[in-house]
């Protein structure tokens, strides 16, 4: 179900020169405000808390999953390539595996790693936060790739409603209206994240076994329907 060929064009996609710049930018950014924080205002637990729950998690994972979700394969769709990995005998589940896995490890590196490393520099580890937060943006990585990488097979503007779901449904209708943060990927993700830190050092307002269904539920039919579609795409290529 993994196939290298496809794995290693969709990382080509994925780390050219347009992309790999704003990649980079978004965790730099994150490292650099946490070590402004630390020299100015020191080591505190709650200020890491803020940074880490409100730009590094409700942010920048998301924007980043937005990049690596859609470009996996949106591109591909928009400028007709795909119509020549299509011709390959691969079958239509293992190049939709294949992507999102490439978009995953894309997502976790340029942004677990650096949410663990903002975590050392504003507070030490102090309760464990930073390795709660990175689990966090670990697990929440996984649900946005898969969730992007089907809006990149369902419409030509993936992009535009992942930034939607992403600013304006995660930033702000999932952190302030009580009952939509129950469908919410960073909600989920933090009730995994806390079991990785101290007690109370991390929140969600979702009970642990609801987001594990959540999120193994919407990674599973987010990947199985966007095969569905790969498949109705090469269908109408034939016809």
């Amino acid at each position: 179900m993994f196939h290298p060929t496809v794995a290693r064009l969709t990382y080509r996609a994925l780390l050219g020169r347009r992309r790999a710049l704003i990649l980079f930018a978004l965790p730099a950014l994150l490292v650099l405000l946490a070590v402004a924080v630390r020299v100015l205002a020191g080591a505190d637990d709650a200020t890491a808390g803020g940074i880490l729950g409100t730009f590094a998690l409700g942010t920048m994972v998301p924007l980043i999953g937005v990049i690596a979700g859609t470009g996996a394969i949106g591109p591909e769709i928009d400028d007709g390539s795909v119509v020549y990995l299509l011709a390959k005998p691969v079958p239509r589940p293992t190049i939709i595996l294949t992507k999102l896995l490439v978009a995953i490890g894309v997502t976790v590196v340029f942004s677990a790693l650096p949410v663990l490393l903002a975590g050392f520099l504003l507070n030490g580890n102090s309760q464990q936060m930073a390795v709660g937060y990175a689990v966090a943006a670990a697990v929440a990585s996984v649900a946005y790739s898969a969730l992007f990488l089907l809006f990149g097979t369902i419409t030509r503007h993936a992009v535009v409603f992942g930034l939607v779901y992403a600013l304006i449904w995660e930033t702000f209708v999932g952190t302030l209206i009580p009952g939509a943060k129950t469908l919410s990927i960073q909600q989920w993700a933090l009730a995994v994240g806390q079991k990785a830190a101290a007690e109370g050092a991390l929140s969600s307002d979702v009970q642990l076994p609801l987001a594990l269904c959540l999120l193994v539920g919407l990674t599973g039919l987010a990947t199985w329907y966007a095969s569905r579609r790969l498949k109705a795409l090469t269908l109408a290529g034939e016809e």
